[in-house]
């Protein structure tokens, strides 16, 4: 197993992700491309101590990118939408 820090990359903080945290009690992450939804889970268990109930994961492909005449392409990412069952995750505390 991968360690549970390179599984799970950080936060994806979006609009739409604070809107499904909110009313959904489900929680967006940008994880590892290669870690599947085993790994995924017992990462967010031990690093949050929460229940996860289950788990979606979406593969993004990267965006063409261009600087001047050079083209390029920003790297493939996978994200996870996790579900809770139990415990509450807060990623930016208020003032």
């Amino acid at each position: 197993m991968k360690n549970i820090y390179t599984i799970l990359k950080g936060p994806c903080l979006t609009e739409k992700a604070n809107l499904q945290q909110e009313f959904g009690n489900k929680v967006v992450f940008k994880v590892h491309p290669d870690a599947n939804k085993i790994e995924i889970r017992k990462a967010v268990e031990a690093m949050f101590k929460v229940k996860v109930r289950d788990i979606k994961t979406v593969s993004m492909p990267g965006k063409q990118k261009r600087v001047g005449k050079y083209l390029g392409r920003t790297q493939d990412w996978k994200k996870a939408y996790v579900t809770l069952s139990e415990g509450e995750i807060n990623f930016v505390d208020e003032l």
